[in-house]
């Protein structure tokens, strides 16, 4: 079986070293905030390029505590809209309704599942503060378009990076192409830990100073409260596996931008639509994610060949349960590209620790399809 990802393999190569760091966490008996996550934050800050990061408990979190931020700097208040990709991980809409906010759902463009900045503008209105541009598979949104509406309209840039460590666009990485950036190190992602963290990452010396209070109950000093808080913080043990992991994170990219390459220039199926990449390192193939019209046959078929697959995502978050979508009016609103793909999306295997012979099977199997 080719697994879709094998977590057990990627993290084989960092075992000692964890169990040195795990031991060293020990060995200091300081597991909350310590010299690990001081010194993560500060490694991941200048791995995106930028003069502040924040560790926090998920990317869930990441998302919801700048959004709360700007409220306490009354940058934004409660019942501001955000403008947000209607095919997004739920997470995103759930980031924006926990902090009192109100999402406002625009199309992606087909081809590169991300926001079509084309469609922004005629959803803006006199309360939309917010864009939250969500870096969807890996592949970097277009910055340059959403940045320059939000200057028109004097709005807040936030990035969901959650897919995109190490992305690379115009010679910023993600997390340094907006006000404020979220990041999930979830163990899947392409820079994952062995359980829930997070990050923020920004250039807002205001900002930061907020963020670093309420991950800590809104305390600048300890029993001090000068926020209503939450207890977000990154795990001094987490911090330290990350700090083993993140030097090799741009050389794993590449590794997963080798399988991919090969992926869409060997795969020729006309029953399959390959996803778009201009090949330059604004992807970083968090998921490598093609389309079909059938596309519970085709996954019935690799399962039956011994290769695995998923599907992100099965439902568009607008029509989630959740959210009840009859009495939200969400029900009613029409986005059939963000339909389309919902319905067609299928993810193959990739990561940096597949082997050639696992990409040349893939590659035969869908061509026989």
């Amino acid at each position: 079986m080719i697994k879709f990802l094998d977590l057990h393999k990627i993290n084989l190569p960092y075992q000692a070293a964890f169990h040195e760091k795990m031991q060293q966490v020990l060995d200091k008996g300081w597991f909350i905030l310590g010299d690990e996550v001081k010194a993560f934050e500060t490694n991941f800050a200048n791995f995106c390029g930028t003069k502040h990061c924040i560790g926090v408990g998920n990317g869930l979190d990441a998302l919801v505590l700048i959004f709360k931020a700007y409220i306490q700097l009354g940058k934004l208040q409660n019942g501001d809209e955000v403008i947000v990709p209607a095919n997004t991980y739920i997470a995103s809409i759930l980031a924006i309704l926990q902090a009192d906010l109100v999402p406002i759902f625009v199309e992606p463009k087909l081809v590169t599942y991300n926001i079509n900045p084309d469609l922004i503008s005629e959803k803006i209105t006199s309360k939309t503060k917010a864009i939250l541009a969500v870096h969807l598979y890996g592949q970097m949104a277009e910055m340059d378009a959403v940045n320059s509406i939000a200057r028109q309209y004097n709005l807040l840039v936030i990035e969901d990076a959650a897919q995109a460590h190490g992305a690379i666009l115009d010679d910023r990485k993600s997390g340094n192409l907006s006000n404020a950036a979220a990041f999930s190190f979830y163990p899947g992602k392409n820079l994952g830990t062995l359980g829930d963290a997070g990050a923020i990452t920004t250039n807002d010396d205001e900002l930061v100073k907020v963020l670093f209070a309420i991950r800590n109950y809104g305390s600048e000093q300890k029993y001090y409260n000068e926020y209503i808080g939450v207890n977000s913080r990154l795990d001094e043990l987490h911090a330290a596996f990350l700090n083993v992991k993140l030097p090799h994170l741009d050389n794993e990219n590449e590794l997963r931008r080798n399988i991919a390459k090969r992926y869409l220039d060997e795969i020729n199926n006309d029953k399959i639509t390959l996803p778009f990449w201009n090949q330059t390192h604004n992807h970083v193939f968090h998921l490598f994610v093609i389309r079909t019209q059938n596309r519970e046959h085709l996954q019935s078929y690799l399962k039956q060949n011994n290769i695995e697959t998923l599907i992100h995502y099965p439902i568009a978050p607008l029509k989630q349960n959740a959210f009840n979508p009859e009495t939200s009016g969400w029900n009613s609103l029409v986005f059939p590209i963000t339909e389309k793909i919902h319905q067609e999306v299928l993810s193959l295997p990739i990561s940096p620790v597949m082997t050639n012979d696992e990409v040349d099977f893939v590659i035969q199997i869908l061509n026989q399809y």
